[in-house]
């Protein structure tokens, strides 16, 4: 079985992010959303709310799982078995990120690191922009997938 985590903080978990989920599912028998929860983090959805709001979405599909964690990415693929992690890219800045996240989560475990470029559409797209944009009351609607339960 091919297993992959798929993490981020996900406040909010938008159009982009189940973008890069179901353009990973036909790649693995299971994907499970990681909600990576940092204390020192302040966040504008409880962990409660990421959790109930993304595991709404994918309630009908039994290959995608979703759970949170508090420890290093790498320390929670491995607990779950993981063979791969997933990433979404917008934007070369990512990349760079991302590139040295996989070089080292690869010298840790072994465990490679799937990158996935976000559909042009969905490029301007992040969570801290959804975020700003709620902050000063404007509708965040068409960021969010559409079955999203979250609310403010």
């Amino acid at each position: 079985m091919k297993r992959a985590i798929f993490t981020g903080s996900f406040d909010p978990f938008t159009i982009g992010h189940a973008s890069i989920v179901m353009r990973a599912l036909p790649l693995f028998d299971e994907i499970i959303i990681g909600i990576g929860v940092n204390e020192s983090k302040t966040c504008m959805f409880s962990i409660d709310k990421r959790l109930q709001a993304i595991s709404s979405l994918y309630a009908d599909q039994p290959r995608i799982k979703v759970e949170a964690y508090n420890d290093l990415t790498v320390d929670f693929a491995k607990r779950k078995n993981a063979d791969f992690i997933v990433k979404g890219l917008r934007c070369l800045k990512d990349f760079e990120y991302e590139r040295d996240q996989a070089d080292i989560n690869r010298s840790l475990t072994g465990i490679e690191t799937v990158m996935l470029y976000t559909e042009p559409q969905f490029a301007a797209i992040s969570s801290s922009m959804v975020r700003e944009l709620a902050h000063f009351g404007k509708s965040i609607d068409e960021y969010l997938p559409a079955k999203t339960t979250i609310t403010l």
